[in-house]
């Protein structure tokens, strides 16, 4: 078991090591790579120059047959608390720029090469200063921009039981602009979506404050009424945080969250789809009631995901348990402890559960969140967009990455 004081750098370490031998490009000179296009299978050669995709090309075949690998767009994911032993949030406040490299070099090797990280409700000085530590790690040109900004989940959520899910109840409050005000400049103003309940007193007036910055309002641990999240929506909610989570257990089956942000055409939704979080009957009918177009498939990980199946000590001292299957459970309760499963394993799922096809689970895991939050450089392949690439197998349970390029650079390359 390994024990709180050794948690984090013994983890960073082992990632340290695994990334010594990967071949990095060292320049942006013009380059191709080939493979199978993730959206109709055909043979396609991508090239890409100082970091940007400069064309996009069909082949009669591939230069190499033995390794027909797919090409797809790096994934994206909206709702990473942490990585590899690092947590943005926890860790005993001694976040820092080397944590942020190690967990975003973890993430690279299952081919996110975006993603948010996500503060959940702490103290305002605990957020004060992770967020100012992410602010100025996502400018370290060795990330070559994975980050483009922060998730705020939290505090302004419910503050009751089942609703609020695991944050901790003397943390949450109620929407309050001066404070997040404070972390938004801290942020460089780079938080771009804050996770909210919309039920809350002043949750409408901090709505419009968020919309008119350009920040992306996302429902979530909530027990807003229809009324609240129609009136949301009026007032610049776009998406819902983690539906089907971050809700009590035993709800009425006519008047509770769900149905209204399932019927609400406006709203996007974000799901968990590491087989755990959500039953597959859930997944079927959210996909079928928002599509693709609406979906966006994230992951909602902790610092636990990206290490070995055992048990852990956490920052209270409790032990967690990380089992082989990737569930994540607190024993003395038997219960989920967030999740432990980057959302290349999120891809497969939903195909084996919906049936929709590679190149629709692609676009919820990368395309629908770069739309969401404005950045059309990235989540699709065509030339102008951020070189962001990964090449593939898809495995039984997960997209198996083979290589990931961030930027024009060979980030990860797996190693037989």
């Amino acid at each position: 078991m390994i024990m709180k004081g050794d948690f984090k750098y013994y983890v960073g370490f082992l990632f340290v090591l695994a990334c010594v031998n990967v071949p990095v490009v060292s320049s942006f000179a013009q380059i191709h790579i080939e493979g199978l296009n993730y959206l109709d299978h055909r043979p396609v050669s991508v090239k890409f120059e100082n970091g940007t995709i400069t064309e996009v090309k069909y082949l009669d075949k591939l230069s190499d047959k033995k390794h027909a690998y797919y090409l797809a767009p790096g994934l994206f994911d909206n709702q990473v608390n942490g990585y590899a032993g690092v947590s943005f949030t926890f860790g005993g406040g001694d976040l820092s720029k080397n944590d942020v490299e190690i967990a975003t070099r973890g993430l690279w090797q299952k081919g996110i090469t975006s993603y948010l990280p996500t503060l959940t409700s702490n103290s305002q000085e605990t957020l004060l200063k992770n967020i100012r530590i992410l602010a100025e790690a996502m400018n370290d040109q060795k990330l070559l921009g994975s980050i483009p900004g922060f998730h705020l989940e939290g505090p302004y959520i419910s503050p009751v039981d089942g609703f609020r899910g695991a944050h901790p109840k003397q943390h949450i409050r109620n929407p309050d602009w001066a404070e997040f005000n404070v972390l938004y400049e801290a942020s460089g103003k780079n938080i771009l979506t804050v996770t909210m309940a919309p039920e809350l007193p002043g949750a409408m007036e901090f709505m419009r404050k968020c919309s008119e910055l350009g920040i992306v309002v996302s429902l979530g641990h909530h027990n807003g009424s229809k009324a609240d999240v129609d009136r949301a929506v009026m007032n610049g909610a776009r998406t819902c945080t983690h539906l089907g989570n971050g809700c009590a257990n035993t709800i009425n089956r006519h008047q509770n969250p769900l149905w209204p942000q399932l019927a609400n055409d406006q709203l996007n939704i974000s799901i968990i789809c590491d087989g755990f979080h959500l039953r597959d009957e859930e997944i079927k009918t959210f996909y079928r009631v928002k599509g693709v177009e609406k979906t966006i498939i994230t992951s909602d990980i902790t610092g636990f995901a990206g290490l070995k199946p055992g048990k852990y000590i956490n920052e209270d001292g409790e032990t967690i348990e990380l089992l082989e299957s990737g569930l994540l459970r607190y024993p003395a309760q038997n219960v989920l402890y967030g999740s432990a499963t980057p959302i290349n394993r999120g891809v497969v799922h939903i195909m084996d559960v919906t049936g929709c096809t590679l190149g629709e689970a692609i676009q919820m895991a990368s395309a629908n969140s770069a739309r969401l939050y404005n950045l059309a450089d990235r989540g699709e392949l065509k030339p102008g967009m951020r070189a962001d690439l990964i090449l593939f197998e898809v495995g039984k349970r997960e997209l198996e990455i083979k290589k990931t390029f961030v930027k024009g650079k060979l980030v990860y390359e797996f190693k037989e």
